[in-house]
């Protein structure tokens, strides 16, 4: 099986909103999604990181044209999830699922580009989403435009998975593809359903972490930011236990990845996210 990270484009933050006691200089942060060769259910993708459906869509409501002049994301084009899908061979046909880690624009942007795809996400944080009011998914960063119309018809949800026990400092699960490859693990916090990414059978266990912290230095110095990102946050009193479990799984000698830490991974493809 192999795992690899893209980066779909970058966002500028100051150091102290995503790191406590930080400075106020810039940070270029990466917004990053991954693709999955499984040798038994093909190409899956994790995610699809930022699209123009959310920075040039001429179809974009009022919310989300907001949205994306607040934060400016800058696209890497190269980094698009077609043209990564086409170094490999693929097209977006080809891919068989998309793992949903939580429903932010960030994440969810370019669903809609992949037809055949089953959405394998959190079934009980879709139901709670569409009960929420269009002011609580904006505070949150969900745009029910991103959504394919048949978003529903083809949700995979994780609660018909088989669940695995954790090992000692080894999180347990949901068994995504019911070998043990790829394990959900719910990391609460950050967003509604928020779900992590455990790939155990690889010579050095990985956790993708999607959002728990932005940084990696937050988690390893326990500097998680306070006000005003904790505003952002579905749950931040969550957000310590799941960091947590992701410095207790580290120890063990697994790699954590982010989605927004700016420093290249072993992961990460090469001249692809600059």
């Amino acid at each position: 099986m192999k795992i690899v990270f893209a980066n779909s484009a970058w966002v500028t933050a100051a150091e102290r909103l995503i790191l406590r006691g930080g400075s106020w200089r810039s940070v270029r942060l990466r917004v990053r999604y991954g693709l999955i060769i499984h040798p038994r259910v093909g190409p899956v993708l994790i995610d699809t990181g930022y699209t123009p459906h959310v920075t040039s869509g001429a179809d974009r409501g009022a919310t989300l044209r907001l949205y994306g002049a607040m934060l400016k994301p800058e696209l890497n084009l190269a980094g698009q999830p077609i043209p990564v899908l086409a170094r490999f061979g693929l097209a977006p046909r080809d891919v068989n699922a998309v793992i949903v880690t939580h429903f932010h624009a960030d994440h969810i942007s370019g669903l809609s580009q992949f037809p055949n795809a089953r959405f394998i996400a959190s079934d009980a944080a879709w139901s709670r989403q569409k009960q929420k009011t269009a002011w609580q998914n904006l505070r949150h960063g969900v745009f029910p435009e991103l959504f394919p119309a048949d978003f529903e018809n083809r949700l995979d949800g994780l609660s018909a998975k088989r669940r695995i026990a954790a090992r000692g400092d080894i999180p347990g699960g949901a068994d995504l593809f019911g070998d043990g490859s790829v394990v959900a693990v719910d990391l609460p916090g950050h967003a509604d359903g928020q779900f992590g990414l455990l790939f155990p059978q690889m010579d050095r266990p990985l956790l993708y972490a999607v959002d728990v912290q932005w940084l990696l230095k937050a988690l390893a110095q326990n500097r998680t930011p306070g006000f005003p990102a904790r505003l952002l946050a579905e749950d931040f009193a969550a957000i310590e236990p799941s960091s947590a479990i992701l410095r207790r799984f580290a120890a063990t000698g697994g790699d954590v990845v982010f989605c927004h830490d700016p420093e290249v991974t072993p992961y990460d493809l090469p001249s692809v996210g600059g």
